[in-house]
């Protein structure tokens, strides 16, 4: 239990670590600071190797770029969750699992139905789909002990199918313009990753060095970046042999050593380089209109219903048992928290919305008020079941 409880502890720590950063660029976009806050996320960075050139704003390096390392973390919990860990075996991911479909259905329906018929607003439907597991167990740390480990356990592995999920709606979704070369160099790169590892290479410096290369390739092939650090996850090796014939585990020490980055650097800055919200400009007629009120409702309604609606049926038909020592309320409080959507669904709305202003930021406000009220209220829920 001990990587679990570590784990916890460093996703709890950061949740409350991107509150604070959040607060922080709220403050200055709306303050007399807003001039040099969006001089600042708009910097122009430049990268040039002889005719290759990778040329964007900061805020697009942090997108782009950082959260390509987020994702590759992602990956690396998968490949370790679903080979040995809590998502190995049938009766271990069918809870977390169902539930995390029913998560993603229902706020997507919910959304659909606030936009039919507008064909630019109905790009946004994934953006309530996402749960962001560090602010989520930054609330459930707020409890203490009195939340059971069972269901601490049950919201990491939710949440790491969730943004399973998230990484394929996003490679099928919000893909762009194609480029033939730049995915032949990518599938090239993918294969000789693949023959490393069937090679037993151990050196992390070759798996990188060919990474970037990968991401590079899938920066200029029209895929979003973020998937290549998917894709370089599941090609480091599980268990490996070192020439000493010590055995270790590439996966597990790449997600231990980038555990802190991502958590205390990585989330944070993209958290504030994208939630600054300019409120004075949204007006209440914004905040009314479709869009906003899709993602409002799909995460704070339904997350909820979704999550433990499904759970509640596979539990009910036995396909799935309750978690160890919790109960129904306790349950649904957690599927309350999973709506908070918050560094994944800013990050979705990126990608559908491709960073405009057109919605004047209720788009992204909705998404900090309906991560807000799951939060909330799944926090007195839990607090109010467990005093009584």
């Amino acid at each position: 239990m001990t990587p679990i409880k570590e784990f916890i502890q460093k996703e709890s720590s950061a949740g409350l670590v991107l509150i604070v950063v959040t607060i922080l660029a709220l403050l200055l976009e709306n303050s007399f600071l807003s001039t040099a806050y969006n001089s600042f996320l708009h910097t122009h960075v430049e990268i040039r190797f002889g005719n290759l050139q990778i040329a964007k704003p900061l805020i697009l390096w942090v997108n782009d770029g950082l959260m390509a390392v987020f994702f590759f973390l992602i990956g690396l919990e998968v490949k370790r969750e679903v080979l040995e860990g809590h998502l190995s075996s049938l009766g271990q991911i069918a809870l977390p699992g169902i539930a995390a479909i029913g998560g993603m259905i229902v706020p997507a329906l919910i959304f659909i139905l606030f936009n039919q018929g507008e064909s630019f607003g109905m790009k946004g439907w994934a953006i309530p789909t996402a749960t962001d597991i560090a602010f989520a167990l930054g609330i459930l740390s707020l409890l203490g002990n009195r939340v059971p480990s069972s269901l601490k356990i049950f919201l990491m592995a939710l949440a790491i199918i969730d943004d399973l999920g998230a990484i394929i709606i996003i490679a099928i979704f919000y893909t762009t313009d194609l480029s033939n070369i730049s995915i032949a160099i990518s599938i090239i790169s993918l294969i000789v990753l693949f023959i490393m590892n069937r090679l037993g290479v151990v050196k992390k410096a070759a798996y990188i060095l060919v990474g970037i290369i990968l991401w590079v390739s899938v920066l200029k092939s029209g895929v979003h970046a973020t998937l290549a650090g998917v894709a370089l996850a599941f090609m480091i090796p599980l268990n490996s042999t070192d020439k000493n014939g010590k055995k270790f585990s590439m996966v597990k020490e790449m997600e231990h050593d980038l555990h802190y980055w991502v958590a205390f650097m990585i989330l944070p800055l993209f958290a504030f380089v994208n939630a600054g919200v300019d409120i004075k400009g949204i007006s209440l007629k914004d905040m009314m209109s479709s869009v906003p009120m899709g993602i409002m409702f799909g995460l704070f309604i339904g997350k909820q219903v979704g999550v433990f609606g499904f759970s509640w049926l596979a539990i009910k038909l036995k396909i799935a048992k309750l978690p160890k020592g919790s109960t129904w309320t306790q349950l649904y409080g957690l599927a309350i928290l999973t709506g908070i959507g918050f560094t994944m669904s800013l990050f979705v709305d990126s990608l559908a919305y491709d960073d405009t202003q057109i919605y004047h930021y209720a788009d992204k406000l909705a998404i900090l008020l309906g991560s807000f009220l799951s939060g909330l209220i799944g926090y007195l829920v839990l607090r109010f079941k467990n005093k009584n």
